[in-house]
């Protein structure tokens, strides 16, 4: 009887350290699954737990026939939205955090299928949990909650100022009370318990790693932006020991103004790896009205590249390329224009990854911005409303914008010759 008792504990001993060794990790520089390298080529799918939904936005048919596709593809890590604030103008709707304390269950049902279909694919997600920008609520939805005071939002369509906006998001950094709403609802998140596998979402090795936030810019708040990542980052640490962290920033970006950099933003010990954006079209280094600026964008963003890869060695800490792409050829929002010029960019971008990776570099992976799918705006170049296909664009954003797809075959196949390269370096 003994022997038995002691044969049973051995066994549930076993699976356990094989479930902790199935957490994606670092180790030397590198991304490690068990022993073995981790490398992926990736696709930013934002709005995955909407789709995961069973009423409203959600098409759960949808959703695994593009987890299906995108898996044929050879893409094994996705970037998706884990947390959504509030409702308002350009904004995803329904938010998963309706109002304080206040939780939308079939939102979070939507995450739960989403990561249970990544899990059967052996495929990983980037889970991202604030938000600089107004299109999931994020900061200057906290920021709302904890002064009572309306999020001066931008007249998009009409080229208004995004300044208002902007310094009343960095505002996040210095209200403590701001920050413990958004640290209540981390703890919330973090110990989900998901509806369909019974598993807490710290215990599940889908989760590639918690990202405090997408695109979080410091401005003139750099002290206050540099403590928040500091004290979030072991904040999260303390209550998850078995995922990564990092922080969702852009790297140096292309503007002086924004307060950032990635030594700096990525100096922390609880930040496990450092993130790259990279926007030729966003940063003004390319107009797809001018193709002739198209050679010299590149050009800058090689040397945009290897400046970040110069600060990451200081740090001696993995990057991921985590967000890059351009607009259709002529800055077209029809979904049939041609791509010809986004083709050569991400011909360039995994060119670029897969050969620091054969190298030896600091690179583990990229997420191309970002996959549509078989959304079809119902107005291409309007901003999304509530009886639209959800698509790669967010609500902020013009439809048609950077979305991918799945008929746009020519970038499909680049995408997908290039992710069976980085694949086979992974075995």
């Amino acid at each position: 009887m003994r022997f038995i008792v002691f044969l049973g504990l051995f066994l549930i001993n076993i699976s356990t350290f094989s479930q902790v060794t199935d957490f994606i990790r670092v180790d030397s520089g590198h991304f490690y699954k068990g022993n073995v390298k981790y490398k992926f080529l990736g696709a930013n799918y934002w709005y995955g737990m909407y789709l995961g939904m069973e009423s409203g936005p959600g098409d759960r048919d949808r959703l695994i026939r593009e987890l299906d596709h995108l898996q044929s593809l050879g893409i094994k890590n996705l970037r998706i939205l884990g947390s959504s604030e509030g409702s308002g103008k350009y904004q995803i709707s329904p938010p998963l955090l309706i109002s304080k304390g206040k939780y939308n269950e079939e939102v979070f049902k939507g995450l739960d299928f989403l990561l249970n279909e990544l899990r059967k694919r052996n495929m990983t997600a980037v889970v991202v949990l604030n938000n600089f920008w107004m299109w999931s609520g994020g900061m200057p939805q906290y920021v709302s909650w904890a002064e009572g005071s309306d999020i001066p939002l931008p007249d998009i369509e009409n080229g208004d100022s995004w300044d208002p906006f902007i310094n009343y998001s960095a505002s996040f950094y210095k209200s403590n009370k701001a920050q413990r709403l958004y640290r209540k609802n981390l703890r919330e998140i973090i110990n989900r318990i998901n509806s369909i596998t019974g598993e807490r979402y710290k215990n599940d090795p889908t989760i590639l790693s918690w990202q405090l936030a997408n695109e979080p810019r410091g401005y003139d708040y750099k002290k206050d932006y540099r403590s928040w990542i500091k004290n979030t980052s072991e904040f999260l640490n303390r209550i998850d020991k078995n995922h990564m962290i990092s922080l969702g920033a852009e790297g140096d970006t292309g503007s002086d103004q924004a307060g950032v950099d990635l030594y700096k933003d990525n100096q922390f010990e609880a930040i496990d790896y450092a993130t790259i954006h990279l926007w030729i079209q966003n940063w003004s280094w390319y107009d797809p009205n001018n193709p002739e600026t198209f050679s010299k964008a590149l050009q800058k963003a090689e040397k945009y590249l290897d400046s970040q890869l110069k600060k990451a060695k200081k740090l001696n800490k993995p990057v991921v390329i985590e967000e890059f792409g351009v607009s259709r050829d002529n800055a077209d929002f029809s979904i049939t224009s041609s791509v010809h010029y986004r083709n050569r960019f991400y011909e360039y971008v995994f060119d670029y990854a897969y050969q620091n990776i054969i190298d030896g570099g600091l690179i583990q992976g990229s997420n191309f911005w970002s996959w549509g799918g078989e959304g079809n705006p119902s107005k291409p170049g309007q901003m999304w409303d509530r009886n639209s296909d959800l698509t790669g664009d967010p609500p902020h954003e013009r439809q048609g914008w950077y979305s991918v797809y799945n008929h746009d075959t020519t970038t499909i196949s680049i995408i997908r010759e290039s992710a069976f390269k980085i694949n086979e370096l992974s075995r």
